[in-house]
């Protein structure tokens, strides 16, 4: 039986703690002045594309994309600092999420030389905002399913088909389109699959929204139509996709959003107790440790990733699985400590009624927990 091997968690230095310092600076001005108000999930339902700006302006964007691609050259640890600080607040970071977390990564990984100097410094500069086309309608989790063609024409594919569940399509500019290149071939389901840079605003790309249960606008039906893509927009080797994704939804589900989207709720929360708008709850130190050990894995797991550990994609999906079930579990947790009223503490209120909307997409988006649960198990060797 293999297991699930991780570096240990790096001691924060003198450097990094200045680091956090400087950003919560900025982030409690940026409240203060009414530039953002705190909210739950805010990586998936705030886009504010001039805060994004700002932050690519201060050295906090592509602080791990080398300097020669317009990044900022700095450490993994860095970007872990400024990404928690940005989460814990509640900050609108919905507009350079996807980028930071997964298009950077992948196209330093996987881009052409072309690619890199095309779309990294504008990623750095918080200039292009990018979204994930992977699911399908009737696949769920199941990406080996994927029925979007790229059919082979003259300088370049053919890409038709539909995306759900596309997180902010309708405000991005591009995305990594996960389509079949090769017939399906029900022997070899992984086979023939590859990735393309898609331009969002291309002629036959229609986004269609789908609204939550509370009104608002997320989630996004893609559909595209004979889009024509070049031979340079084609991310990694043809036929490589299924590798290449894999690889891809490691970062998206150990990042710290995973376990941080009601991180303001339960801060919120505990504060109140402090003050004695709250019962004391014996509870809320579970959840508080149970975050804190979410944050220690995610962080090292994070780094495991950037390493190219071989372990870490079911290392990922652990953090994931627990991550999302935590962050559930502290919607719940506040429900019920609240249920006899919130006397005089609306920002718990309308934190804990963002959470509540928002909590039945924890464990679906990113893989399913059951989806996670095979990993986990072939990952570990149990058949």
């Amino acid at each position: 039986m293999s297991r699930v091997l991780v570096p240990p968690v790096a001691v924060e230095n003198r450097e990094l703690a200045t680091l956090r310092g400087e950003v919560r600076r900025f982030l409690r001005e940026q409240i203060e002045q009414g530039r953002f108000v705190p909210h739950v999930d805010t990586w998936l339902t705030r886009w504010d594309r001039e805060f994004t700006r700002e932050l690519g302006r201060r050295g906090w964007l592509g602080m791990v994309i080398p300097k020669e691609y317009g990044g900022q050259g700095r450490t993994f640890l860095e970007r872990f600092v400024v990404t928690e600080e940005l989460l814990v607040v509640g900050a609108p970071v919905g507009a350079h999420w996807v980028a930071e977390r997964q298009i950077g990564p992948s196209l330093l990984r996987y881009g052409t030389e072309e690619q890199k100097n095309e779309f990294l410094p504008r990623i750095s500069r918080g200039e292009m905002v990018w979204a994930i086309g992977m699911s399908e309608p009737d696949s769920g989790s199941d990406l080996a399913s994927v029925r979007m063609r790229a059919v082979r024409i003259d300088g370049g594919w053919s890409l038709s088909g539909t995306k759900v569940w596309t997180s902010g399509a309708h405000e991005s500019d591009a995305f990594f389109a996960l389509a079949r290149s090769e017939p399906f071939d029900p022997a070899h389901r992984h086979a023939g699959l590859s990735q393309f840079i898609v331009d969002l605003h291309a002629p036959g790309v229609t986004i269609r929204p789908i609204l939550s249960m509370g009104g608002e606008h997320h989630f996004n039906e893609v559909h595209l139509d004979e889009v024509f893509v070049p031979d340079d927009r084609v991310l990694g080797k043809v036929g490589d996709g299924w590798r290449q994704v894999t690889s891809e939804l490691g970062f998206e589900r150990s990042g710290p959003e995973r376990i941080l989207s009601t991180y303001a709720l339960l801060a919120a929360s505990a504060g109140a107790m402090a003050e004695g708008g709250l019962p004391r709850d014996p509870n809320l130190g579970k959840h508080v440790a149970r975050v804190a050990a979410l944050r220690q894995m995610s962080f090292a797991v994070s780094t495991a990733l950037q390493s190219h550990d071989p372990d870490a994609d079911t290392a990922a999906a652990v953090v994931k699985l627990l991550g999302t079930t935590e962050e559930g579990d502290i919607a719940d947790y506040v429900d019920r400590i609240t249920a006899s009223g919130i006397p005089d503490h609306p920002e718990v209120e309308a934190l804990l009624r963002a959470s509540i909307l928002q909590r039945s997409g924890f464990t679906l988006r990113g893989g399913t927990n059951e989806i996670l649960r095979g990993l986990i198990a072939r990952g570990l060797g149990i058949r």
